[in-house]
């Protein structure tokens, strides 16, 4: 019999090969609330389930060590909290300390004082074997090594972000996308150019059966080796298996599947091949009324061009309009961690 689950509102039906992995999680979560005498309590949870559990979530992450993060970073997930202010936002994180009591909550809100006015920001550690625990990305991430891999942040970073769409369903974006509109659908996926679907931003529910083949693909036609292939390749391949070649026309979006497939100009209105626009001053700024992000290709930024206070450009003026007290910090020179 099939196991159909309820996740925001509609019923999802999964496939045989997913009943198993959905059922443990659930069973996981269950038994975590009922150990812990949580059933007729009311206070700040501090677990990654509990904050996520309507399936609404803004999620990013950090898979290094690194706890300082450029404030890109930072101006990124402010405004998703701006704009998401109904939704929790949560930033895992690799070098982040287990968050066990409400001390800790706290401890980790107070590291990122341009943040800590947000109060629907959250902070939770990233541990991979717990994240990869009952889905196909587990036996891959048994065997790989990493030290051979000649991408593996990249790498590692694609498959955290199907098993935490799997897990926790929501928005997932990178975290180098400024929001700047409201995303108005939660079933999509994202246009990167004609050919390429976007890695950097995506948004499913909880065990959804795409997120699902996402995963598969990823370790069926594994090739690390190659740049991009575990990425936006696997977006590619899964979403041309399922939709066929999709064409745009002007900036109307597409419907596959019961996803919308967002035109380029959602998230892409600036190429790839012309990302140092953003750190260029211009005459007449772009209003990009018709995106919803803004992805600044910092894979591209080899040099580590920042935002500079005072220059004018296109990036200044995006950081002033979405996350202001990033901003603030960084002209004020105030430091961006504690």
């Amino acid at each position: 019999m099939p196991l159909t689950l309820l996740t925001s509102g509609k019923n999802i039906t999964l496939k045989d090969s997913q009943k198993n992995t959905a059922s443990l999680r659930l069973a996981s979560i269950s038994t975590n609330i009922r150990s812990h005498g949580l059933e007729n309590v009311t206070y700040k949870p501090i677990k990654p389930f509990t904050i996520l559990r309507k399936g609404n979530g803004i999620l990013f992450m950090e898979t290094t060590d690194r706890m300082e993060p450029p404030s890109l970073v930072l101006c990124s997930i402010e405004s998703a909290a701006r704009i998401y202010s109904d939704r929790p936002v949560v930033f895992f994180m690799k070098g982040l300390w287990d968050i066990i009591t409400e001390e800790d909550v706290h401890r980790a809100r107070k590291h990122f004082p341009t943040l800590l006015p947000y109060k629907n920001i959250y902070f939770f550690p990233l541990r991979l074997k717990e994240l990869f625990m009952y889905t196909p990305l587990m036996p891959w991430y048994k065997k790989v090594n990493p030290k051979k891999e000649k991408y593996w942040s990249h790498v590692i970073s694609d498959a955290c972000r199907f098993a935490m769409m799997w897990k926790h369903g929501g928005i997932y974006m990178d975290t180098d996308v400024i929001s700047i509109h409201p995303i108005p659908k939660d079933h999509f996926a994202a246009a990167e150019s004609s050919r390429i679907t976007s890695s950097s931003v995506f948004g499913l529910s909880p065990f959804h059966n795409v997120t699902w083949e996402f995963m598969e693909n990823f370790v069926e036609e594994y090739k690390g080796w190659i740049w991009g292939h575990q990425g936006p390749g696997v977006f590619t391949r899964v979403i041309k298996k399922l939709c066929g070649e999709i064409v745009f026309s002007f900036l109307v979006d597409n419907t596959c599947v019961n996803l919308t497939y967002f035109h380029p100009h959602r998230f892409y209105p600036i190429l790839y091949t012309s990302w140092e626009q953003y750190f260029e001053v211009w005459k007449y700024p772009p209003t990009f009324t018709e995106s919803f992000g803004l992805h600044l290709w910092n894979y591209k930024n080899k040099k580590g061009i920042t935002m500079v206070p005072g220059s004018n450009t296109l990036v200044e003026n995006l950081y002033k309009k979405y996350c202001p007290f990033t901003y603030g910090a960084i002209v004020k020179n105030k430091t961006l961690y504690h």
